[in-house]
């Protein structure tokens, strides 16, 4: 099956056998992970059991499965943007095994956690606890840190028939991705907690701070640049734009959608609310 240098799929009938032949590894590790999403979201029903702050001790594990699976299927999309003979080459090998590596990490000590009603995050109660914490926060760099060498050959060694504004687009949302997302991601970390301020109601899905300051929102744009910047260049060629007005849309988006992911998280850090009660 040849790579198709869309950005969007004329089908999304096709997409799992796509991501399969783009990455396989990756494409059945983050499927695999939406599917246990979608367990950790029926254990919500059936097990009592809640945190200290009130929520059940499965979200964060339905959460990060979620999380962790639609950042391994990207990253299986991306490596069709690749030229097919650098795919398997011991970088992108590499790449694959430190996502599995670190996300599997993550996602273990997160569910262990769950499994015995006690928090995975911001947990420094015990020394053995505050260990783990601190291997989160490294293993959490690691997997962002995938990102860097999957831009570095897509720059380098994109796959014939991308047009150039796509290639450009797949590289600044890794890029973005990296820098927004592990940034301000190991800044909350690094925190007592990710609420700033006021704690009360919360968001639907999501469950962030309606109250005051929440880190955790910056921090998602952050990590989504990857999949928002090539979106955005997608939507231009689909709306039939000239080269010349795709490029300007491309870079002042990207521009944009950085300046806002900065002003969200500083106006947590003041306590505000993004989404005020």
């Amino acid at each position: 099956m040849a790579t198709r240098p869309l950005a969007f799929p004329r089908s999304w009938r096709w997409i799992p056998a796509e991501l399969i032949v783009r990455q396989g590894t990756l494409a059945l590790y983050g499927m695999a992970l939406l599917a246990l999403s979608a367990v950790a979201l029926t254990l919500q029903v059936v097990d009592p059991r809640l945190l200290d702050s009130g929520i059940s001790v499965w979200v964060k594990p339905a959460k990060f499965f979620s999380s962790v699976g639609i950042f391994a299927l990207t990253a299986a999309w991306f490596f069709g943007y690749i030229r097919p003979e650098r795919r398997r080459s011991r970088p992108m090998r590499a790449t694959v095994a430190m996502l599995i590596f670190a996300g599997t990490f993550e996602l273990l000590w997160i569910c262990w956690q769950a499994a015995h009603g006690l928090e995975s995050h911001f947990n420094t109660g015990t020394p053995f606890y505050t260990m783990m914490y601190a291997l989160m926060g490294i293993f959490a760099a690691l997997l962002v840190g995938t990102t860097l060498p999957l831009a570095w050959e897509i720059a380098c060694r994109p796959a014939k028939g991308l047009r150039p504004d796509l290639v450009v687009a797949v590289v600044v949302g890794l890029l973005l991705t990296f820098l927004l997302g592990g940034i301000l991601g190991g800044y909350m970390s690094s925190q007592s907690g990710h609420s700033v301020g006021l704690e009360g109601d919360r968001t639907l899905l999501f469950g962030w701070n309606r109250s005051g300051g929440d880190l955790r929102i910056a921090h998602f744009f952050g990590i989504h640049a990857e999949q928002a910047i090539p979106i955005l260049a997608g939507l231009t060629v689909e709306a039939g734009l000239g080269q010349r007005v795709r490029w300007v849309v491309l870079i002042g988006g990207a521009g944009l959608y950085a300046g806002l992911t900065l002003a969200i998280f500083a106006q947590a850090v003041a306590g505000h609310a993004l989404f005020p009660m």
